[in-house]
Formats: structure tokens, C-alpha cells, sequence
């Protein structure tokens, strides 16, 4: 495995969740979050854009650590490591899942939102995670309570996640990064204004909480 599923949530605090339509903003947009200080991208394969924009940074900016998300099985799995992906997130977490990224020997950083789950991927050697539907299934509140009985853990809280509350996030100990889509508004890219994106990221970065 070229980067761990820990290592991956510690590349930035915040990981930007994309979901791309034109190819054509993939190489820009990468750009433009590494000019803010962000050098993590999740693209998401919601759309028939995702896996070529992963494709295109992978050979283009090998300086971006470029992932897929949305990655709900085998085969989803096996066409982001064809496209060059380098980690994968998944909402969720199955046995086919764990067992195809030990094969391909790929971080995956699956979604879990109960103790079950938690136990599932801590069993199968997996000690990073997305809580997701991070605000629906109880936010902060249960990643303090997952704190005693999963002290190993570290997760990336995604889905409900913005500028407002990122920080009580983050000051969580088992918290390492969190991940949105405030970032990359749709609007932004539909615009072309990589500029504005790059300025979200910086003062997105400006407003975390330093930990002592």
C-alpha cells in the first residue's frame, strides 16, 4: 500500500468532497486547491465525470493525492484504481468492500454511523473512517462516545459539515480531518471562478482551530 488510510485523513484537515460534470474543470480546479493550501481531493463517482477527472490529476499533477468517493463496491473499487486513484472513500462499509481493498492494496476509508460498524472495520484492521452521515447520526455527541470503547479510531466526518461547525469537529482528539463540499460550490465551478475557490480553501484553513 502506497499511503495508509490514516496517513490519507492527515494530508489535510479538510478534505474538499467534489462531484464534477465537465472534465475540463478537473486540472484547474486542483490548481486552485493547491493554491489554497488544500492538497487532498475526494472525487466522487456520482457523476460519469468522476473517474476521468481522477484519471486526468493522477497523470497530470502527480503533487495532488487524488482519491475517489462514492465507492460502493467491487467494481467501484477496482475502476478508481484503474483511473490512478490513490485512496478510496465509501459511504458506507461491507465484507466486499474490506476484502477487495486488501487485494488491491488500497487505503479505503469506509463510512460507519454506529458501534457495529465501527467494530466491523476496527476487526478487518481498518482504524480510519468517514462518519457519515456525520450531523444525522449524532455529530460530536457520538464521536465522544465512540471515544472510549474505540480508542484506536480516527475518523473524517463528512455530510452536514461546513465552515460553522467544522471546528467543533476537528477539536475532537479522534477526529482527524473533516470532509465537505462547501470548498467547491457548484455554482463556482459552473462559473469558472477558480479564484474565489482558492480563497474559500485559504480562509477555510485560516478559521480551524489550532489544537494546543
Amino acid at each position: 500500500m502506497k499511503i495508509s488510510s490514516k496517513e490519507v485523513l492527515s494530508i489535510s484537515p479538510i478534505v474538499p468532497v467534489i462531484a464534477l460534470d465537465d472534465i475540463e474543470d478537473a486540472l484547474p480546479l486542483a490548481i486552485a486547491l493547491q493554491n489554497g493550501g488544500i492538497n487532498i481531493m475526494e472525487i466522487t463517482l456520482r457523476t460519469s465525470t468522476g473517474l476521468k477527472a481522477i484519471e486526468l490529476i493522477s497523470k497530470e499533477m502527480p503533487s495532488m493525492n487524488v482519491g475517489a468517493g462514492t465507492v460502493c463496491n467491487k467494481k467501484d473499487l477496482e475502476d478508481s484504481i484503474s483511473h490512478g486513484a490513490a485512496f478510496v472513500f465509501s459511504p458506507g462499509i461491507s465484507e466486499e468492500l474490506i476484502q477487495s481493498a486488501k487485494e488491491n492494496d488500497i487505503a479505503l476509508i469506509p463510512g460507519v454511523s454506529n458501534a457495529s460498524e465501527v467494530m466491523l472495520a476496527q476487526n478487518n484492521g481498518l482504524f480510519a473512517c468517514k462518519l457519515f452521515p456525520a450531523v444525522q447520526v449524532g455529530g460530536v455527541s457520538i464521536l465522544k462516545a465512540f471515544s472510549g470503547p474505540f480508542s484506536k479510531m480516527s475518523f473524517c466526518p463528512t455530510g452536514g459539515v461546513s465552515l460553522n461547525n467544522m471546528n467543533d469537529f476537528l477539536d475532537l482528539n479522534n477526529v482527524l480531518c473533516v470532509g465537505g463540499s462547501w470548498l467547491v460550490p457548484k455554482k463556482l465551478l459552473q462559473e469558472k471562478n477558480f479564484e474565489e475557490i482558492t480563497r474559500i480553501a485559504k480562509s477555510s484553513l485560516d478559521q480551524i482551530n489550532k489544537k494546543a
